[in-house]
């Protein structure tokens, strides 16, 4: 649906303020209608100035604001695209201050179960490209060196296994609970054993989302994420990051 034909709800309200204000507060209200979300990048500045009825220097004013709220990120031949810089600043805080207790591993591996498992039927009806992609992400774990960049490539094989539900706010739950789900993960990385280990159960599950196994793929999932929880006792919390 082009601009021109897209309802505008922001002439609807009296914004006030500067030109600039107004104009912001104009970006703010296209882009709940349109329902954009983290990630949809904005008209260009030439479409917003046309619709909006503005300037092309109000209009990347009134981007460069939207900039400092940390509500969008420009970047080069993309564009506006709209992010969440707060969110993301307050689960860094998060992270930074989780205590590494079985507590916290209960809490926050209970509710990757919910979600992981919860998207089994969904998982079931994947293409093979996609399981080739799962497949590309978890030898690339067990390539690379050091135990922060085996926690982010764990991360990235869950964060496309949950991909594969396609639902666009399960994606961004997960984006914003990257450090604290990262911190987890980073438990035992450091011995080699423990990342052949998570290497295979990798490969456990996607082997039963190939044979359309509901019931192991639940399973596995389960199993897995209960993975890191032997090395919580062995483990100073006050130490290095560490995670599951």
């Amino acid at each position: 649906m082009g601009l021109e034909t897209f309802p505008s709800r922001a002439s609807a309200a009296a914004p006030h303020g500067t030109t600039v204000d107004v104009l912001v507060q104009k970006i703010r209200a296209l882009i709940r209608d349109r329902g954009l979300g983290v990630g949809d990048p904005l008209p260009t500045e030439r479409e917003l100035g046309d619709y909006l009825s503005a300037s092309r220097n109000t209009v990347r004013e009134a981007l460069r604001t939207l900039k400092t709220y940390g509500l969008i990120d420009v970047r080069p031949k993309v564009g506006a695209i709209i992010v969440d810089r707060g969110v993301e600043a307050a689960f860094d805080l998060l992270s930074a201050n989780l205590d590494v207790s079985i507590e916290t591993f209960a809490d926050v591996q209970g509710f990757r179960r919910i979600v992981e498992v919860g998207i089994g039927d969904a998982v079931m009806a994947v293409a093979a490209a996609d399981l080739a992609r799962l497949d590309e992400l978890n030898a690339a774990m067990r390539a690379v060196h050091g135990m922060e960049a085996a926690a982010e490539a764990d991360f990235r094989f869950h964060s496309a296994l949950i991909g594969l539900a396609r639902n666009r706010t399960l994606d961004e739950i997960y984006r914003f609970l990257k450090p604290a789900v990262v911190r987890l993960m980073l438990l035992g990385k450091s011995r080699r054993p423990v990342i052949d280990g998570t290497f295979q159960e990798h490969d456990a599950i996607v082997q039963a989302v190939r044979r359309r196994d509901r019931t192991a793929y639940a399973y596995l999932v389960s199993r897995h994420l209960e993975y890191g929880a032997q090395f919580i006792s062995a483990t100073d919390a006050t130490a290095e990051p560490i995670g599951g």
